[in-house]
């Protein structure tokens, strides 16, 4: 056949069949349903590893208060709830060690211990795997006092307890993003007059947490007093209280807390009368 011009009209040999474009078309549509719903799931699986980690800040909070309830009444527990899908609680053991001392007018400028062998507490963790939801390597904020980076606070609303996101790489326990409760000390000043003068009053209150027996039937976290120890001590000019990190071979060590520093002395005005209470706190996790 010749067009108008007596030039052939002939088949194109490379041109590709309806059949082998359908095909084409078809496979290239798939992996592009396939890119956009891998996309979307691990969009979504951020979004909610974000959704647990803000939620749980809340969870890691309301614990902390529970503490100042419970610690100072034996025999009260409490049980709070939380939920995850990725994350997980946990008690890590001897996280903290604090030494209390103090200096008298009648001591020639010598510190005495308050505890022979200091106090040690344990800390609640709540941890989320950095392949589920990181913030970035020593990332860290403090949640729960936001005012203050000291581990001695004063004052009546004051709390005992220090709530922290950190996430520190590398750790022995593994990667992970954490939600932190960790047991502070809290100060209150109080005179009192008499027909004979005024006698200050120096009060210290120092939570201990102790893990329980763990059976993770729900995830929960149970909480009871266990026991209440004061110490008095009279004619007390300074007090001095030094925090120190038993597991810090373990990545918990100075830099994991970041407390503005890692003692304290505090100046009373006269000679007062120091008191510090230790309240242990029983930490179970999940319904026992």
């Amino acid at each position: 056949m010749r067009n108008s011009h007596g030039r052939s009209l002939r088949r194109e040999e490379k041109a590709v069949s309806p059949a082998i474009s359908t095909v084409i078309l078809t496979s290239a549509m798939v992996v592009m349903v396939l890119v956009a719903m891998s996309f979307a799931n691990n969009f979504l699986g951020s979004r909610m590893a974000e959704n647990e980690f803000a939620t749980n800040k809340q969870f890691m909070l309301t614990t902390a208060l529970q503490i100042d309830d419970i610690a100072w009444t034996i025999g009260r527990t409490q049980t709070v709830r939380y939920s995850s899908q990725i994350g997980n609680t946990e008690v890590q053991a001897d996280a903290l060690k604090y030494s209390v001392e103090v200096k008298g007018t009648g001591t020639g400028g010598v510190w005495e211990p308050l505890f022979s062998d200091g106090v040690v507490t344990d800390m609640i963790l709540f941890n989320i795997p950095v392949s589920s939801y990181s913030m970035g390597n020593n990332y860290f904020v403090r949640v729960s006092p936001t005012s203050t980076d000291s581990f001695l606070q004063r004052g009546t609303s004051a709390t005992v307890s220090h709530v922290f996101c950190v996430e520190k790489l590398p750790m022995a326990d593994g990667s992970f993003t954490r939600i932190v409760v960790v047991p502070t000390v809290r100060r209150l000043d109080t005179t009192i007059g008499s027909e004979h003068g005024q006698t200050n009053y120096t009060k210290f209150y120092l939570p201990t947490l102790e893990s329980g027996t763990h059976r993770y039937l729900s995830q929960s976290i149970t909480l009871t007093g266990d026991s209440i120890v004061k110490v008095v001590k009279s004619g007390v000019a300074q007090v001095r209280i030094t925090v120190t990190f038993p597991s810090e071979s373990l990545g918990f060590d100075s830099g994991f807390f970041n407390f503005v520093q890692d003692s304290e002395i505090i100046d009373l005005s006269s000679s007062a009368i120091v008191e510090f209470y230790v309240g242990n706190v029983i930490v179970k996790l999940g319904q026992v």
